[in-house]
């Protein structure tokens, strides 16, 4: 790409956009975008302070109390997110560009990718509108006409990654605005324009002021917002660490939660499954996917103990033929890390899992040839122990752990033997069985012989990898308070 081609265009980056329209920041304080194939900068954007995250939520709390939105029918809410659908898909190339400058993604996947989450999304629950029961007629124990009611929880703050940005954004915003709530959007520092691009679109659709409200800080204002009182929900995808944070601060005053935390996913490879066939599902589509930066990895190989060494050549084998460079470049197979802070993060790993002594089997460091940018190598270790940190603490980088399994009791015993419950998946050619080991697993997804999440049906994890889901009807119904309402006399 030429370096115009490499640049981020935004119409408002030294602003924020609250209550409808761009407000200009009060300073000067901005995050610097780095591209991450070349550690420059490609755009700057305005760093919210204290008073301007206030502003945002003041906006949402005035537009659900007293403006139109929340008093909309779902089927005229619907009508906006069909329009912000279609737009969406318009932005595609945009959306995908800015994906695989900042996070690192390969384009020819980005492209794709967007266009299968951000659009759908909206369009999914525009649907729901005519679907989904919000209003239900029911008949108390004393036989008077009762209803049941759901309506929107409020004011909601939504805090996304710099991982997927864009489709996480949609898959928060799309039901809330279904709902009725108004939205404070908190984008990541280092992963900003998705936000700024949505933005531009809801000015473009003409929402109502204040529905949605967009502004990027750092943590301390984030901790600000989540205690807000005006906030009534806050719905977050992002580390365990941070989740737990959120949680005690959102404790203390009640409000509503939705928190899509971290993973350790075990990938269950069963004794029927060949070994080479499981291992171009686990490593290529790993290494080659966001370079292991997505919270549903399946980074822990649970193998029969016979074939643990073939797997680990297998994975290897992969790792040692994946290409690292720019993700625009059809040649590039795996792309870099999204920033240096995340890097190091996966060195250091990498250097406690040889020292707890796992066998490091291939990768482990930097790519030599390439100077700039966020690259590490494909990594694989064997001989894990199941209770190392290696396999415990999640990494998000593109390194697998390879575990063996004395039998499948004592592989799936393994596969629970974790604070968390995101992903996992079962290597059979017994689809009966895969259910049935499934059933097994303490995690909210468990996909039959690859990693089979699925938003459109509902996301989220058992344990500390989170509380609730986001996607499907639980998304919606997680942005919903339900009201019972029971009638004296019934009605005319």
């Amino acid at each position: 790409m030429t370096t115009k081609e490499r640049t981020i265009s935004l119409t408002h980056p030294g602003c924020f956009y609250i209550d409808g329209q761009w407000m200009p920041a009060s300073s000067t304080d901005a995050f610097d975008v780095l591209d991450c194939s070349t550690e420059q900068v490609v755009a700057r954007v305005a760093r919210a302070d204290a008073a301007a995250g206030a502003r945002a939520v003041d906006a949402a709390r005035r537009a659900f109390d007293h403006g139109p939105w929340p008093r909309m029918t779902p089927g005229e809410r619907a009508v906006y997110l069909e329009k912000i659908a279609r737009r969406l898909e318009e932005a595609n190339d945009d959306f995908a560009r800015g994906w695989s400058i900042e996070s690192g993604i390969l384009h020819r996947i980005a492209q794709p990718r967007i266009g299968q989450f951000l659009g759908a999304a909206f369009r999914q629950y525009a649907q729901m509108a005519s679907t989904h029961p919000f209003v239900e007629s029911r008949r108390s124990l004393s036989g008077h006409q009762a209803y049941g009611v759901k309506e929107p929880v409020g004011v909601v703050l939504a805090i996304v990654p710099w991982n997927g940005p864009a489709a996480l954004t949609a898959y928060k915003v799309a039901p809330a605005l279904l709902a009725g709530c108004t939205v404070v959007v908190k984008p990541s520092p280092e992963a900003p324009t998705s936000a700024y691009l949505f933005a531009q679109i809801c000015d473009e659709v003409g929402l109502p002021p204040g529905v949605i409200n967009v502004v990027t800080t750092e943590r301390d204002v984030s901790e600000q917002l989540v205690r807000h009182p005006d906030v009534d929900k806050i719905t977050f995808t992002g580390s365990t660490a941070a989740g737990r944070s959120i949680s005690a601060a959102a404790a203390g005053r009640i409000a509503r939660l939705t928190l899509e935390l971290g993973g350790k996913s075990p990938a269950l490879v069963l004794d029927d499954y060949n070994i080479e066939a499981a291992a171009q599902q686990l490593g290529g589509a790993y290494f080659g996917y966001l370079s292991g930066q997505v919270c549903h990895s399946l980074t822990r190989i649970i193998v029969p103990r016979a074939k643990h060494d073939a797997m680990v050549e297998a994975l290897s084998d992969i790792a040692r033929k994946m290409v690292p460079g720019d993700p625009f470049d059809d040649a590039t197979t795996i792309g870099p890390l999204a920033t240096a802070r995340q890097r190091e993060n996966v060195e250091r790993h990498v250097t406690k899992g040889i020292a707890e002594g796992a066998t490091l089997a291939a990768g482990g460091a930097r790519p030599r040839h390439l100077e700039r940018g966020f690259f590490f190598e494909p990594t694989v270790f064997g001989n894990v122990d199941n209770r190392s940190a290696l396999a415990q603490e999640e990494i998000f980088g593109p390194v697998l752990s390879v575990i063996a399994a004395d039998s499948e009791a004592h592989a799936i015993d393994l596969a629970n033997d974790t604070i968390f419950g995101l992903n996992a998946a079962v290597f059979t050619h017994d689809a009966q069985h895969a259910l049935g080991v499934a059933r097994q697993l303490r995690a909210g997804t468990v996909g039959h012989n690859a990693s089979r999440t699925d938003f459109s049906i509902g996301f989220g994890g058992f344990k500390q990898s989170g509380i609730g889901r986001e996607g499907g009807a639980e998304g919606l119904d997680a942005l919903l308070e339900s009201k019972t309402v029971v009638l004296d006399q019934p009605l005319a």
